[in-house]
């Protein structure tokens, strides 16, 4: 099993009383302890713009400008965003974002993409909010295009969302064949089919059962479109919260809650931990308990864990343990 880490960057109220002017020396300093490690093999941001579970005051750093200065600080960890929302920017200037990027970093970049969700932001940017029908037609779109500019130099499409003639992305990015893309998303009809069109690596959720449920439905898409559903890797997100005994991860559980507490009250505060983070699925317990649930998951055809570390801004004794006593187990 392969594994990344997401890096702290506000949208999920994880900067909180760390004064703005240092904030990117916490993020910077993180990416580059795990960069200077070998458990991790990428790292990870969300591409919002507010925070939640409610928009909030709170710092969210944008998801692009991240990937940009993470390629001139690390060197050997690859950058990805989980995901990148296809309707916040043109799909063909993101072909040239993300190619630049590629090069400042040495071709280190991953492009996690998906259809979009968080309505609040959508409005709030002046995007609209176009039925999913629309955000899913722009991404089938927006990804043929991505593959056009990153393996050509240019893309051309007259399609329904997107219009781009001869759009020229020079110079290529340095990984061969392109970026590697992974769509995100775990709906059934068209999202899984898109990836079963053009992704290298899926994400999707990460209980037992959803998992195999989608899996399946992934496979049927591969068969139907002629791709191969075993070079396909699958991957998902996971809340990580790990502690020697049950008792220390109930404490740290509580200490998040009273952190939320000041920024969005008590109860939407409870409700965060209680159904976001304890949420079927999560890495939450003793390193025996992560152990077992991912080596579950790797059984079922989980190829690649990426895990949040709610606290990491503050306190990297979770992830500590999770070098030390998961990711050896699970090699």
């Amino acid at each position: 099993m392969r594994f990344g880490i997401f890096i702290p960057q506000g949208w999920r109220l994880d900067l909180i009383d760390i004064d703005p002017a240092a904030q990117w020396q916490t993020m910077r300093d993180l990416a580059q302890h795990v960069d200077a490690g070998d458990t991790w093999e990428s790292i990870w941001v969300y591409d919002h713009f507010h925070t939640v579970p409610l928009p909030t005051e709170e710092a969210t750093h944008e998801a692009w400008t991240l990937m940009s200065a993470f390629g001139a600080s690390t060197s050997r960890v690859r950058l990805g965003q989980m995901c990148t929302a296809m309707s916040y920017r043109n799909p063909a200037y993101l072909a040239k974002v993300a190619a630049t990027v590629d090069i400042v970093s040495g071709g280190r970049v991953e492009m996690g993409i998906g259809a979009g969700w968080y309505e609040h932001e959508w409005r709030a940017y002046g995007y609209g909010f176009p039925s999913a029908g629309e955000r899913l037609g722009r991404l089938d779109e927006g990804v043929q295009i991505f593959r056009q500019a990153w393996t050509t130099g240019e893309a051309t499409l007259a399609g329904k969302y997107y219009q781009v003639d001869h759009a020229l992305v020079r110079p290529l990015p340095l990984q061969e064949g392109g970026i590697p893309i992974w769509v995100a998303g775990g709906g059934e009809q068209k999202t899984l089919r898109i990836a079963a069109k053009y992704a290298q690596y899926t994400n999707f959720a990460g209980g037992a059962d959803v998992f195999t449920h989608k899996s399946e439905i992934l496979r049927k898409h591969c068969a139907e479109v002629g791709t191969d559903f075993d070079a396909i890797t699958r991957s998902s997100n996971f809340n990580a919260v790990i502690a020697a005994t049950e008792a220390e991860v109930d404490e740290r559980l509580a200490a998040l809650a009273a952190r939320y507490e000041k920024v969005v009250g008590a109860d939407t505060a409870k409700g965060y931990v209680e159904n976001f983070l304890r949420a079927p699925g999560q890495a939450i317990g003793t390193p025996e308990q992560v152990v077992a649930h991912l080596q579950r998951l790797r059984d079922l055809g989980l190829g690649y864990a990426i895990l949040n570390f709610p606290e990491a801004a503050y306190d990297r004794s979770g992830i500590d343990l999770f070098e030390r006593e998961v990711a050896p187990a699970l090699r």
